[in-house]
């Protein structure tokens, strides 16, 4: 396995960003590319060579506080970042700092503040940018609630847009996306499995019309027949050529194909795969994650995520479960996902993944490092971003991994942006 040390790199990178730029991509479309990646509350920028499959780090920029979700602008020129200081949905602290930021981005990727940041009334999950580039919605999971900013002409944000009614915003919201044709907005809310004494919390996707900034209910879909009870959304993506969705199912650890009429799903997905190698351990704690087609529409991928941990001598060490990366082809008459693959990403919870425009490299950015029991010995794996290529085929070759060491701090987010064409400084 080819390892790097992406702090220690980060320290050596002596010129600014801005004297690197990004390498000129040789991919159909000729975007040049830069990966971003979180730690803690820095979100770093590195160069991407599409052919060599590596990353070369540059600049961080620090933001107010921790980096929870990042969404660029239809024009390239700006990210959209929401930060939080609260731990997770679940920590008992609830936070103070709760950012939602512009950022602009030059030629080369470089990163710098582009605007006053606006307050968030809790720590956000999930932010995405409407299709026109004028609004940010914002999801937040506890309280499950959504919030929608403008955009101004400049890229700055603007203020956050009320809403004429009180929505039905479900329970432990994940995710927030506007459709395609951009007047619905779909919220995928996953509730809570029983525990504590507590019944279970039912899950559900919540859409949306969507107007001028403006949200007012069109529909709930809770798939099972039994009010959300047994299902538990977390992420869903859209084909980029046919009226399809595609559901990551967190709580059941199932991948679930709808088909769409207009802007809403319909009631009951056509197709329902497990997304887990084997049948799921009874009392490890696994969780189906994150999900993207290829930009071709050929193929779909969702991150299988465990971090459970024992007491091994002291020291606690992961206790079983499925980290990989699920790969389905897809049928492209009905839309049908069939599994082909299982590949190994090399660390553990993969929380977000990213495919670059070309569709050809992947890369896989995990939450945590973790400690593994190695006979009487403790084996020690650190977090880290892990560099995939993706065949014409749509299957995984694991390429490399960059090792990441996180302090203490999350890695919550790492994606690919393509960058702004020359010109449009």
């Amino acid at each position: 396995m080819i390892r790097y040390n992406f702090n220690a790199a980060l320290a050596a990178a002596s010129a600014p960003a801005s004297a690197g730029g990004a390498t000129q991509q040789r991919s159909n479309d000729n975007r040049r590319i830069a990966l971003y990646q979180s730690v803690g509350a820095q979100l770093r920028h590195f160069d991407v060579d599409v052919e060599a499959a590596t990353l070369t780090p540059r600049l961080a920029l620090t933001l107010p506080s921790n980096v929870q979700y990042v969404w660029p602008h239809p024009s390239r020129q700006f990210l959209y970042v929401s930060t939080s200081d609260r731990a997770s949905g679940n920590a008992p602290t609830p936070g103070t700092v709760h950012r939602l930021c512009a950022v602009r981005v030059d030629m080369s990727g470089a990163l710098q503040m582009h605007g006053a940041a606006q307050a968030l009334p809790a720590r956000p999950i999930h932010t995405s940018v409407d299709a026109t580039g004028a609004y940010v919605f914002n999801a937040y999971n506890n309280p499950s609630s959504i919030s929608v900013h403008r955009i101004n002409a400049d890229g700055t944000l603007g203020a956050q847009v009320p809403q004429p009614l009180t929505l039905d915003t479900g329970i432990f919201a994940h995710q927030v996306r506007a459709t395609p044709s951009n007047r619905a907005v779909i919220f995928v809310t996953r509730g809570n499995d029983a525990g504590g004494g507590k019944p279970e919390d039912p899950g559900a996707l919540k859409i949306y019309n969507f107007d001028d900034g403006r949200l007012t209910p069109a529909a709930t879909i809770a798939v099972g027949g039994k009010g959300g009870l047994g299902y538990g959304p977390r992420h869903l993506d859209f084909h980029p050529a046919r009226p399809w969705i595609y559901v990551s199912v967190e709580r059941q650890n199932q991948l679930h194909m709808h088909r769409m009429q207009g802007d809403i799903p319909v009631s009951e997905p056509d197709y329902v795969r497990d997304t887990l190698a084997g049948p799921h351990e009874e009392g490890l704690r696994q969780l189906a994650g994150a999900i993207h087609v290829h930009p071709n529409g050929r193929t779909v991928y969702i991150s299988n995520r465990a971090d459970g941990k024992v007491d091994f001598n002291g020291t606690p060490v992961f206790c079983g479960g499925e980290n990989s990366i699920a790969v389905y082809a897809l049928d492209q008459t009905t839309g049908e996902p069939t599994l082909i693959q299982h590949a190994d990403p090399r660390s553990y919870h993969v929380r977000t993944f990213t495919i670059d425009p070309s569709g050809r490299l992947l890369v896989a950015a995990n939450i945590v490092d973790m400690r593994l029991r190695d006979g009487n010995n403790v084996r020690y794996v650190p977090a880290g971003l892990s560099v995939f290529r993706i065949g014409a085929d749509g299957k995984l070759e694991f390429v490399r991994k960059y090792d990441v060491e996180l302090g203490g701090k999350f890695q919550w987010w790492a994606g690919f942006v393509s960058l702004p064409a020359a010109g449009r400084e």
